[in-house]
């Protein structure tokens, strides 16, 4: 069985408090976009003598293989389902330490693949569950929807935001932003408005009032990451920001309208879709 994992961009992320356990609350809208990995499992002779075996292919991904959020799926259904043996093929395409959850989409559509795969007739409620063991937003993974989420980015609330017709360009340079240094220059505090409202509003007016609030500790470190939103604004873009923690940029652009063009970017990951 084939499926595409998506990814996602943050529209705004307030750091909102710091939590007693270390941990951040946060608000963020999460947004689904079309740029995606690919993921096969098929099933494994017994006779190879291993519960799995993962191929992986595209861009690399550092560690073990049972460190691989796709594997850790598949070890903690089978766990608790008598799962036959399988390979795994991933190919990644999502760049790494992008801010764009492509690791959380592969492990939430492994879940989701093993479910129609061997009919383990598991709810999205039950997948969800499932999917928040793996990481605060695997879960968004299993619904796809346009999400307001809070907590540490792992309490949900479905929104009503359609972005159709609306042009993306996606720009990662090589650059990996961790998350404890993308919390060490931020101060907490609650915004003056929550991006509920404002996400409500039309883009043309999130350039003034939808905030990253990443931006100010991770721009002053990584002026490329700065100088990437710049130029998608220098472009034309009606909203541009860092997704998540970084490092990647997007920019929205209306339909019809130019957009930069890969050999703008000539050092960075660049993907263009239209939403």
């Amino acid at each position: 069985m084939l499926i595409f994992p998506c990814c996602k961009i943050n529209l705004g992320l307030n750091v909102t408090e710091r939590r007693p356990d270390g941990y951040h609350n946060l608000e963020t809208v999460f947004y689904p976009i079309p740029l995606t990995d690919a993921l096969e499992v098929v099933p494994l002779e017994a006779s190879a003598g291993v519960p799995y075996r993962l191929t992986q292919y595209g861009a690399a991904i550092e560690g073990p293989a049972e460190k691989n959020l796709v594997v850790r799926a598949y070890l903690m259904l089978a766990a608790d389902f008598q799962l036959p043996p399988v390979d795994v093929y991933l190919y990644k395409h999502i760049p790494s330490g992008a801010g764009l959850g492509g690791g959380s989409a592969d492990a939430a559509f492994m879940l989701c693949l093993l479910n129609e795969m061997f009919g383990l007739q598991l709810s999205e409620e039950r997948l969800i569950s499932y999917a928040s063991r793996l990481g605060a937003d695997c879960a968004f993974f299993v619904h796809r929807r346009p999400t307001f989420a809070t907590g540490i980015g792992d309490i949900f609330t479905p929104i009503d935001l359609d972005l159709k017709g609306w042009q993306i360009v996606i720009v990662k340079p090589d650059i990996f932003v961790s998350t404890p240094e993308a919390f060490r220059g931020i101060t907490p505090q609650r915004p003056q408005r929550s991006l509920l409202d404002i996400v409500k509003e039309p883009v043309e007016t999130w350039r003034l009032s939808m905030l990253n609030d990443f931006e100010e500790s991770i721009f002053p470190h990584h002026p490329r990451i700065a100088a990437i939103k710049q130029q998608l604004y220098d472009s034309g873009a009606v909203y541009a920001a860092m997704s998540g923690s970084g490092s990647s940029v997007y920019g929205l652009y209306e339909e019809g309208s130019p957009v930069p063009k890969e050999q703008d970017f000539p050092q960075d990951f660049y993907f263009r879709c239209e939403l």
